[in-house]
């Protein structure tokens, strides 16, 4: 798998490790994007070797490839709980002084809010990542998914919070991306983002907001794939 950004072996290594810590039985959420692509990837061969997995998939992508590769499927309803969500980051705070320590943000592939309610629900969160997402403080521009017709509004109430907000265009079509659940995004620049928990709980107090790609006190772990094998980060 050839993919863009990152080393596609410290990608496929952390993907696969994360894959070791699923045991039979496991209800598994299935991230989206390509270092989680390695993860299933590798969770479909343990399944072809006799591993028994149901998979909760983030978005129709993860989906896709989760059932290339022989998982069975399930939802968030039809199950009691979620053992164990790996999902990849955007961006991760690896400053371990800091109050954002394992913050992430996510949202690059448009599919976070299926992603937060997934990771959220899991019993254990791991996050998937190559050296490239690692970063002393988060400052890409966070993925905000919005009603279209509330985008708008919405776009105004973020440039008060000291945004600069840029509705997603499609790539191969002419409009904005539209998301799994049919919805806009914006993509919310605000520079260095000294506390992420803050802005977070002013972007979901925002109505027409359906989810933001701020990840704050949700993961368990980062599994940092680099040319040596594996660095876990715990929280």
């Amino acid at each position: 798998m050839k993919t863009a950004g990152g080393s596609d072996a410290a990608k496929r290594a952390a993907g696969e490790r994360a894959a070791e810590a699923v045991e039979d039985g496991f209800v598994v959420g299935l991230g989206t994007g390509s270092t989680t692509a390695y993860a299933i990837e590798a969770l479909g061969r343990a399944v072809a070797d006799g591993l028994e997995i149901r998979g909760i998939p983030t978005s129709f992508q993860s989906r896709r490839l989760a059932l290339e590769v022989g998982i069975e499927l399930t939802t968030l309803d039809a199950v009691e709980t979620v053992d164990l969500a790996i999902d990849g980051a955007d961006q991760v705070v690896d400053a371990p002084d800091a109050d954002g320590h394992g913050a992430l943000i996510k949202g690059g592939g448009a599919a976070h809010a299926r992603e937060k309610l997934v990771d959220t629900a899991a019993d254990r969160f791991v996050v998937v990542a190559d050296p490239s997402k690692l970063a002393p403080t988060l400052e890409r521009s966070v993925p905000v998914e919005v009603l279209p017709d509330a985008h708008t509004v919405i776009a105004d109430r973020v440039r008060d919070l000291g945004s600069e907000p840029t509705l997603r265009a499609a790539e191969g079509k002419d409009g904005p991306v539209v998301t799994d659940n049919g919805n806009l995004v914006l993509d919310c620049a605000f520079g260095s983002i000294e506390d992420p928990d803050t802005l977070a709980t002013h972007l979901s107090r925002l109505p027409g907001v359906v989810e933001h790609g701020l990840f704050v006190g949700l993961a368990d772990a980062t599994y940092v794939g680099t040319a040596d094998g594996v660095d876990v980060r715990e929280y």
